[in-house]
């Protein structure tokens, strides 16, 4: 790598390592990456061919050891870009009734296949209380964006920002309750007095996996009926990233990072609630899974 940057190995080793972590918040501090780490985190680099001294990919190093791959906007523009099959991308942005930014849709149009791969990210799903946010349409653009390129060139093993830090360090942040900030009607929209699936789900009929009702008993929602205050997002938080994960071997490191059976270690319900949408996640990918 150092020499396809035109500088030697050591002088690159010194400048990659001053440039590749993330500038660290007020109260944060890294520790410095290990030989092992860095040699990790360089062969992600060159895997995908971004440039770490652009800071097209940086790392965070992981609580516990090991290294987090982030992977900046500009690098994800590259990835897209570069890519031998993309056939250029575009963004719909939809507002609701008062003029506010609700979701946007980006489409990546790919040469060898006949039809787009589009993902819709939603504002009240996405947004956080930081300043890049105070350009939501923007960073919307780049969470729909980084999505579709997962979907559609099958990236794995690297993240954007806010999802590496939550890797990195090892927490897990609460989506905000979507329930209370309604979705805007499609032109799709059910007859007057029919429920969404996200109220039957909420009224105890059963939770939403990847937009189809799983026919479980109440014991098997966790008690939504008998529990109203519930707090479904790390549930939705679960499914989401799961719905994500390529392969069954992303889908444990998902597993183990969230790891619902320590945080529900009381709660039996709760555990097998989250085994439910792990288990329909690995059957959708083709893979055999134990009842």
């Amino acid at each position: 790598m150092a020499a396809r940057f035109g500088m030697e190995p050591q002088a690159f080793e010194l400048t990659v390592r001053a440039t590749c972590s993330p500038a660290p918040k007020k109260g944060e501090q890294f520790r410095p990456l290990t030989r092992e780490e860095f040699a990790a985190f360089l062969l992600v680099a060159r895997e995908y061919k971004l440039n770490p001294i652009t800071r097209e990919i940086f790392a965070y190093p992981k609580r516990g050891g090991g290294v987090v791959p982030i992977v900046s906007i500009d690098g994800w523009v590259n990835l897209v870009n570069s890519h031998p099959a993309c056939d250029g991308f575009k963004f719909d942005e939809v507002h609701d009734d008062q003029g506010k930014l609700y979701s946007c849709e980006c489409t990546i149009y790919r040469k060898d296949r006949t039809h787009p791969t589009a993902v819709t990210e939603y504002l009240s799903e996405c947004w956080r209380d930081t300043d890049p946010w105070k350009m939501a349409h923007r960073m919307l653009r780049h969470k729909s964006l980084i999505q579709c390129a997962r979907y559609a060139f099958g990236f794995a093993g690297i993240f954007d920002e806010e999802e590496g830090q939550r890797v990195a360090e090892n927490r897990i942040t609460p989506l905000p309750d979507v329930r209370q900030a309604p979705r805007p009607p499609r032109p799709d929209a059910l007859p007057a007095g029919t429920e969404t699936p996200a109220e039957e789900a909420e009224n105890g009929e059963g939770p939403i996996i990847d937009g189809v009702i799983e026919e479980t008993s109440i014991e098997e929602t966790s008690g939504a009926e008998t529990d109203p205050d519930l707090d479904w997002s790390y549930f939705d938080e679960l499914r989401d990233r799961l719905s994500e994960a390529p392969d069954a071997a992303t889908i444990e490191e998902i597993w183990t990072e969230m790891d619902p059976m320590a945080r529900f270690q009381e709660a039996e319900d709760d555990q097998k609630l989250c085994l439910n949408i792990k288990n329909r996640r690995l059957r959708a990918l083709g893979v055999a899974v134990e009842e």
